[in-house]
């Protein structure tokens, strides 16, 4: 028995690799998940800066759409 890898072990190998990268490509919250964990680490300050200006488009959205209604 050898210890040099065949060509279908070395094959094999790379299409796990390939299929992992294809994975992790298309695994877009796992990503996000991950995107958000670096700026907390990172720049926790950034984090907060976005999420009240979230709050702040989702409140702007929520009283122009409540106030369209009232014009009714």
């Amino acid at each position: 028995m050898t210890t040099e890898p065949t060509d279908v072990e070395r094959a094999r190998a790379d299409l796990a690799e390939a299929l992992d990268a294809i994975e992790y490509k298309l695994n877009v919250p796992k990503r996000a998940a991950e995107r958000v964990q670096n700026l907390r680490r990172d720049n926790p300050l950034a984090l907060v800066g976005i999420a009240v200006g979230a709050a702040a488009a989702v409140g702007g959205v929520v009283w122009l759409a409540i106030r369209a209604s009232r014009r009714k």
